[in-house]
């Protein structure tokens, strides 16, 4: 991994945190990710599963974490699997764990090699009542990939029928969402490479830039300052592509007069920022251009101020496109009349702002929690108010992370998006291509 090496304390924390959660006599069993084949002999770029991290801080392939807190043996009862490497694998896939790395990162004392599961594995889960396996349950998305905890699901089925599996994915969203001092922390440090990454780019973009261009200027920041790269795909989106709220293609031009929208974040030890700035190609806002963008930061305003313990996304929503509306009737995108004449099922705010105002971050960038969640301190969502009127060619997003709190924290507040300050610093900064 490219960054720097993490305390062991926050994750031997979140294992306590996780134990006071489970059945008494039980046995939780954690794998990391599969590598995914790329093409004939290569893998695509692994990146953990993101709940054995939380529990563990081990950044490697072919990991398992098992806990069963109550059994008698007390060295049984937290065990870490890892590679056992050797002369060829040094070779051909360069340093695995030690043994005293994996003490040292994860805080596990009990660290053994992955020829040694079975044969421990049976004997835990003989002593165990409750099995406890760690299925993705993300309401929105299930790939088709089979993943190791659904393998070893099938496994437990044939082997152990009499055991209680239990589902650990609920106790890891309940943890997951209040962040640690240390967790916000590491966000903290995404943001700011983040930052980094932005005033690189203001330097940059110049009419005539390609839009892969300034991708590459975000991805050479990123890992300047050893981020492990973007926290997801890029949006780069010049002109009506900022428009298309997935747009990742970014392949066209920047032209002289356009906006250009920028969805980035950078991914530090696996956490991840998420920020959206628009600034104009030329460096200066038209008239209309900064009429729709002062409508949307002041929006933003509004919105981080009521991102308070209490509330929850689907309130933030409706309060949000509440404001929309006010802002859209003063832009001239429809007027009151309109509104009361508009069918309930296809309001006309929606025409202009089709997406919702936050999510939750953290391990994921689209980090667990859903919109009826009731805002704790602690938690990490975005604010990402947007405008997209592509007659006009103008597509507006900004975004931040905010920090739930009685008084609201931005985590990205460093970030320019004043429209004088983003003129001031494209003006004074940014770099003769021609």
């Amino acid at each position: 991994m490219k960054y720097d090496r993490l305390e062991s304390t926050l994750f031997d924390k979140n294992r306590k945190k996780l134990i006071k959660f489970i059945h008494s006599n039980s046995l939780v069993i954690v794998h990391s990710n599969d590598q995914m084949p790329r093409n004939g002999d290569q893998y695509f770029p692994f990146r953990q599963n993101s709940d054995l991290f939380y529990l563990s801080g081990i950044d490697q392939e072919k990991t398992i974490l098992t806990l069963c807190p109550n059994h008698p043996n007390k060295d049984l009862r937290e065990i870490l699997f890892i590679i056992e490497s050797n002369e060829k694998i040094a070779v051909w896939e360069g340093h695995k764990y030690t043994r005293e790395e994996a003490i040292k990162t994860s805080g596990i004392t009990n660290i053994k090699y992955l020829s040694e599961f079975e044969q421990i594995f049976r004997e835990l889960a003989i002593y165990a009542e409750n099995i406890y396996l760690n299925l993705n349950e993300n309401s929105k998305f299930k790939p088709d990939v089979i993943s190791a905890d659904e393998r070893f699901l099938n496994r437990l089925r044939f082997e152990f029928p009499a055991h209680k599996i239990e589902r650990l994915a609920p106790l890891m969203k309940k943890l997951r969402l209040k962040k640690e001092p240390e967790e916000i922390e590491i966000m903290q440090k995404a943001c700011e490479i983040t930052n980094k990454a932005f005033f690189r780019i203001m330097k940059f973009v110049n009419p005539g830039v390609n839009e892969y261009e300034v991708e590459a200027e975000l991805t050479h920041e990123f890992l300047w300052n050893k981020a492990t790269g973007h926290a997801y795909a890029p949006i780069v989106a010049s002109g009506k592509n900022a428009c298309v709220l997935h747009y990742v293609e970014n392949n066209k031009a920047c032209n002289d007069g356009d906006l250009l929208l920028i969805d980035f974040g950078a991914e530090y030890a696996n956490y991840a920022a998420d920020c959206t700035r628009t600034i104009p190609v030329n460096g200066k806002f038209t008239q209309r251009q900064k009429e729709c963008y002062e409508a949307v930061l002041r929006v933003m305003k509004k919105a981080i101020s009521l991102m308070i313990p209490g509330t929850t996304i689907n309130k933030l929503n409706e309060q949000v496109e509440c404001m929309f509306q006010e802002e859209h009737i003063k832009l001239g995108l429809y007027s009151k009349e309109d509104v009361e004449k508009q069918d309930p099922e296809k309001p006309l705010v929606k025409k202009y702002y089709p997406h919702g105002t936050c999510h939750f971050i953290g391990l994921d960038v689209h980090d667990v929690g859903d919109r009826t969640v009731i805002l704790e301190e602690g938690m990490v969502l975005t604010c990402e108010p947007g405008l997209y009127i592509p007659e006009e060619n103008i597509g507006i997003r900004i975004e931040n992370d905010i920090l739930v709190a009685l008084k609201p924290v931005d985590l990205m507040g460093a970030i320019p998006k004043e429209v004088d300050e983003i003129e001031q610093l494209m003006v004074k900064t940014r770099v003769d291509i021609s």
